[in-house]
C-alpha cells in the first residue's frame, strides 16, 4: 500500500494542484490508510465510472455548455460560438483528471497484489477491466483537450504526448485488455461496484471491443491504415456491442451527486436544436397526422376547452409548407436553410423520434411535458413589434410600440438558429421565448432514466461506415445500416411503451423523401435532391400566400459540398439522431472527423463578440475555421505547472486555442 500511497502523494503534489486542500486531506483520511490486503481494486474503479457520470456541476459545464452545444445537440452559442470559460474548462479539467488519478489506483493496486501474491481468482479480470474504462477516460481527455500525457497518474515524471501517440496507446490497451479476460466470475458483493455491468466479463468484454471499433474509426481520415487494421481485428469475432442489452449505461438518480441526472438541472433548457430539426423535417416517410393526428386533436380540444380566446390552432403542415415570413423579425443571415420562417403548424412529415424525445410546445397536459423553468414553458403567446414604433419609444418614452401580430406557438415545431440577432431581437419576442421551443421530455430530464455512453446503435453504424470504407466486416453496408436504426427505435420503444414507433419501420427504412438538408433514410436511394423545390409560405406583412425556391444548404467542408445522400451521409446522419441526447460528444466528434452531418453557422444580424471569423459577407459559406475543434488547457495549468503546459502545447500541433485541429480532423 505504500507504493499506491506514494503515487497518489505524488499526483497530489505534482499535478493535484488543480484539487483543493480538502481533496488532498479526504483522500489522506480515506482508504489510502488501509492496507493493501483491506484496499479493493474495484472500489477504484467504482468511484472512476461513478465520478465520469458527472455530478450536476461538471455535467452543467461539460456535458450541455461544452459537449451538447459543440455537438449540436442544443442551442446555446457557447464553444460553437467561440466562448469558452476558463473556469468551465478548469473544473472540467479537474474531475476529468480525479477520474484518471482514481482508475490508475485501481490499477497499480492491482500490481503491486500481484507482486505480493495478493491477488484473487477474479483480480485478473477487474484488472483488464480497469484498463477498458482508463482508456475511455484517456480518449474523453484527449478528445477535449488534445495532447495529454500517457505516463500521467503513475508517480512518474510527466511528459504529454501527441495524440497519434495517445491513440496508438489506447487501442494497444483495449487489444491487449480485451484478449486478457480469462474465465473467472466475481463474488456478488464485489458486483455492486460495478454501476454498469455488475461485473459480467462477458459484457465488458463487448464494451471493449466497441470501444477500439469507436476509436479506431476515429482514425480514418488521418491513419487509414491504421484504422481499418484494428477496426477489422476488432469487429471480427462478433463480440462487441449489439443488443440493447449490451448497452453501456449508468443508472441515474435524484439528488447533486454523481449519479443525479446531467441534463436535470432545472435552468436549463435543453432546447431541439437547428441542427437536429432539419434532419428530423422531412425525413423518413412517416405524416405527422399519421404519428400523433388523434392524439394531437384531443390535446388541443381539452386545452380550448372552455375558452373565447387565445384558442390553439391545430395544423398539420402540407409537404410544401415552410410557414410565415416576417421580414424585419426573423433573420435570413445564416446558412440554415429553415431560417427566415416561423412555422405555424406541424411539419408534414418529421421522423418518429422527434415526437417521443422533444415536447410538443405547448402541450402541458402531456405527462411527458417538462415544466422546468415554470409558467414561462408553458406559455405559448408572444407578439411582433413594429420596428419603427420601438426605434421611435428608444427615443422618446412617451411613443407607444405598436404590436404588429399576436403568435401562438401551441402546436407549432420551431427551431430558430442561436447567434447575434442584432435589433430583431427587440421587434421579436417570439423566436427566443422558452415555451416556443420544443424541450426535451421530463423523462430525460429527472433522473429516471440511465446515461448511455455506448450503445447497440453505434456498433452498426460504425460496422456500415467501414462497409462503406471496403473494409471487411461481418455485415454488409444496408444490413448494419438498418439494424443500427432498428436498434434505435426498439430503445424509445423501450424507455416508452405506450408510444412505440417501431410499428414505423417498413416505411421509414424504404422512404425517399428528403429532409432539410438534402438525406434521405433509403439506403439504396442516393440521388441528390433537385437543386431547388418550390415551396409556398405566408408573407407576414400582406397576408398573402407566396411562393419561394427552397435550396438545400451547401455543405462544403464534405466532398466540396455537391453530395447530400451518399451513404456516409445517410450513416452519420442516422447516428446523429441515435445518438441523442446521450452522446454529445460523439457528435462533435464526427463532425470534426468528417464534416458530417451539415452544421448551420449561428445568425450574424451582427458580429458575434469573439467570433470575427464569421461575418456579414461569409455566413452562407461553411468553413472548418467556423466550428470549434477542441477545449483550451486551462489557466490553473499554464500558471501552477508551465513547464507541463509548454510541453503539452508543444505536442498539439498548433496553438493552445479552440480552432486548433485535432490531429484525427478532418480538416484539411
Amino acid at each position: 500500500m505504500k507504493k499506491i500511497y506514494q503515487i497518489l502523494l505524488a499526483l497530489i503534489i505534482a499535478g493535484g494542484i488543480f484539487s483543493s486542500c480538502s481533496d488532498f486531506e479526504e483522500i489522506n483520511r480515506n482508504p489510502f490508510e488501509a492496507n493493501s490486503s483491506q484496499v479493493k481494486v474495484e472500489y477504484f474503479i467504482n468511484n472512476a465510472i461513478i465520478g465520469a457520470q458527472m455530478d450536476p456541476h461538471i455535467a452543467e459545464r461539460a456535458f450541455v455548455l461544452y459537449w451538447k452545444d459543440s455537438g449540436h445537440m442544443d442551442r446555446l452559442g457557447t464553444l460553437s460560438q467561440n466562448y469558452a470559460d476558463d473556469g468551465w474548462s478548469g473544473d472540467y479539467f479537474r474531475y476529468v483528471t480525479t477520474w484518471l488519478t482514481n482508475i490508475n489506483a485501481a490499477i497499480n493496486l492491482y500490481e503491486e497484489q500481484q507482486e505480493n501474491d495478493m491477488t484473487l481468482s477474479f483480480s485478473n479480470n477487474l484488472y483488464q477491466v480497469a484498463r477498458i474504462w482508463r482508456v475511455y477516460l484517456m480518449s474523453e481527455f484527449t478528445d477535449n483537450f488534445g495532447s495529454m500525457p500517457i505516463n500521467g497518474f503513475q508517480g512518474e515524471k510527466v511528459t504529454f504526448n501527441t495524440v497519434e501517440e495517445i491513440y496508438q496507446y489506447l487501442l494497444t490497451e483495449l487489444r491487449e485488455a480485451v484478449n486478457g479476460f480469462d474465465g473467472a466470475v466475481i463474488n456478488e458483493s464485489a458486483k455492486k461496484q460495478d454501476p454498469a455491468y455488475a461485473y459480467d466479463f462477458t459484457k465488458w468484454k463487448k464494451y471493449g471491443n466497441s470501444m477500439r471499433m469507436r476509436l479506431s474509426m476515429r482514425l480514418s481520415e488521418a491513419d487509414p491504415a491504421l484504422a481499418k487494421r484494428e477496426f477489422e481485428d476488432a469487429v471480427k469475432s462478433g463480440d462487441y456491442i449489439s443488443d440493447l442489452t449490451d448497452n453501456f449505461a449508468v443508472q441515474e438518480r435524484p439528488g447533486w451527486d454523481a449519479l443525479s441526472g446531467v441534463m436535470s438541472r432545472t435552468w436549463n433548457m435543453q432546447y431541439l436544436s437547428s441542427t437536429l430539426n432539419n434532419l428530423y423535417t422531412g425525413l423518413g416517410g412517416v405524416t405527422s397526422e399519421e404519428q400523433i393526428g388523434d392524439y394531437a386533436k384531443d390535446a388541443v380540444n381539452a386545452l380550448n376547452e372552455g375558452k373565447t380566446k387565445d384558442l390553439i390552432e391545430l395544423k398539420f403542415n402540407d409537404p410544401d409548407w415552410l410557414g410565415v415570413r416576417w421580414p424585419e423579425h426573423f433573420s435570413i443571415m445564416t446558412n440554415d436553410p429553415s431560417a427566415g420562417y416561423w412555422n405555424d403548424g406541424l411539419n408534414h412529415i418529421m421522423d418518429p423520434r422527434a415526437y417521443r424525445i422533444y415536447n410538443i410546445p405547448g402541450d402541458i397536459n402531456n405527462p411527458l411535458f417538462c415544466s422546468y423553468g415554470g409558467d414561462a414553458v408553458k406559455s405559448t403567446l408572444r407578439v411582433l413589434l413594429d420596428p419603427a414604433s420601438v426605434e421611435a419609444n428608444k427615443k422618446d418614452k412617451t411613443k407607444e410600440v405598436d404590436t404588429l401580430a399576436v403568435i401562438n406557438s401551441a402546436f407549432a415545431w420551431n427551431a430558430p438558429t442561436t447567434g447575434n440577432w442584432g435589433e430583431m431581437s427587440s421587434y421579436n419576442q417570439v423566436w427566443s421565448w422558452y415555451g416556443n421551443t420544443p424541450r426535451l421530455i421530463n423523462n430525460i430530464r429527472n433522473n429516471s432514466m440511465k446515461r448511455v455512453f455506448f450503445a447497440s446503435w453505434e456498433s452498426y453504424f460504425l460496422i456500415a461506415e467501414a462497409a462503406v470504407r471496403g473494409w471487411s466486416v461481418p455485415m454488409d453496408g444496408k444490413s448494419a445500416y438498418e439494424q443500427g436504426i432498428k436498434e434505435s427505435f426498439a430503445y424509445w420503444d423501450e424507455q416508452l411503451p405506450d408510444r412505440a414507433i417501431s410499428k414505423h419501420l417498413t416505411t421509414y427504412l424504404a422512404s425517399t423523401s428528403y429532409n432539410r438538408v438534402g438525406t434521405s433514410v433509403s439506403w439504396d436511394h442516393t440521388t441528390e435532391a433537385p437543386a431547388t423545390v418550390e415551396m409556398r409560405y405566408l408573407d407576414g406583412p400582406t397576408n398573402t400566400i407566396k411562393t419561394v425556391n427552397y435550396k438545400y444548404p451547401t455543405n462544403s467542408i464534405y466532398k466540396g459540398g455537391a453530395v447530400n445522400n451518399d451513404h456516409l451521409n445517410k450513416i452519420i446522419t442516422q447516428k446523429f439522431i441515435a445518438q441523442v441526447p446521450w452522446l454529445p460528444l460523439e457528435t462533435w466528434s464526427d463532425h470534426r472527423r468528417l464534416g458530417l452531418p451539415f452544421f448551420e453557422n449561428p445568425v450574424v444580424e451582427k458580429t458575434i463578440e469573439g467570433y470575427d471569423v464569421l461575418t456579414k459577407s461569409n455566413y452562407m459559406e461553411t468553413r472548418w475555421e467556423f466550428f470549434p475543434q477542441r477545449l483550451k488547457y486551462p489557466s490553473s495549468l499554464r500558471n501552477n505547472v508551465p513547464e507541463s503546459y509548454n510541453d503539452g502545447v508543444s505536442k498539439l500541433g498548433g496553438p493552445d486555442e479552440i480552432g486548433t485541429k485535432m490531429w484525427w480532423s478532418g480538416m484539411k
